[in-house]
């Protein structure tokens, strides 16, 4: 939708393990909006650059996405982020990138103090953020792992069995073991936490949209965020896990649509 221009785009920012690909059952649904939708490879996702050692935190990840922004001059932005993507678009919301975010959607975002489940995307995620920990793992148990514990943020697992390699083959190299490891160590929760604390100052229109059987990121803290941010609206999936755009991608446009077109 490049012809609607670049004031008022929808900017999805997806979350790790994934990449933009995880928004292509919402993408034709929000086309006719008459906004122009961009879905984007963070920093190390997808076809964008793997670099390592780099910044791939929340932090560095809006960082290099500000620049991105400017570039393309993007001017009233709604910003849409699921778990990982939704702390990079609230730390853009907040600080980075405020004045020119019209509104934000927080999908099954990491926030507060919780900035990883314990067992996902991997297990023993603490384990992990040891810096020798890549060293320790070979390539193929990481990929077995990930085989292992990404569908337990869906409810359908057999359909998710036929898109599980979409996942998993950006790291299926040792650059890209380095770099998924670099970013699972940069996962810091006083990242984070100030931030989601900040929300209720911005007094921007805000959708939070949860899968109702969240077993990565529990419902209690879409609870916490509605309660705290006045003005915002809730959305509970049910019957959907925490891969919300792969368990309900129907639903999860029809509530962006409904939120975009009431701004």
């Amino acid at each position: 939708g490049a012809e609607h221009g670049t004031d008022g785009a929808i900017v999805l920012l997806h979350d790790i393990p994934a990449g933009a690909f995880t928004w292509e059952g919402i993408m034709p649904q929000l086309a006719g909006s008459n906004r122009a939708v961009y879905a984007i490879d963070m920093l190390g996702f997808g076809s964008s650059d793997h670099p390592w050692p780099a910044d791939m935190s929340v932090w560095g990840q809006a960082d290099a996405l500000l620049y991105l922004f400017q570039e393309l001059k993007l001017t009233n932005i709604i910003l849409v982020g699921v778990g990982f993507g939704g702390g990079v678009a609230q730390i853009l919301t907040t600080r980075l990138y405020r004045d020119s975010v019209a509104a934000l959607v927080l999908i099954n975002t990491i926030c507060y103090l919780y900035s990883f489940a314990p067992d996902w995307p991997l297990p023993d995620m603490q384990k992990r953020q040891d810096p020798e920990a890549p060293k320790q793992d070979k390539l193929e148990d990481v990929m077995h792992d990930l085989r292992a514990t990404l569908p337990i943020a869906v409810q359908n697992t057999d359909r998710f069995d036929n898109v599980i390699n979409d996942y998993l083959t950006q790291w299926d190299t040792e650059v890209g073991k380095e770099v998924l490891y670099q970013i699972i160590r940069q996962l810091n929760p006083s990242y984070v936490n100030s931030v989601a604390s900040d929300l209720h100052l911005v007094h921007k229109p805000m959708l939070i949209l949860w899968g109702g059987e969240n077993k990565v990121v529990p419902v209690k803290y879409a609870e916490r965020l509605h309660r705290e941010i006045q003005g915002s609206s809730l959305v509970i999936v049910p019957d959907a896990g925490h891969m919300l755009l792969f368990d309900a991608p129907g639903a999860v446009a029809d509530a962006l649509t409904d939120f975009v077109g009431g701004l």
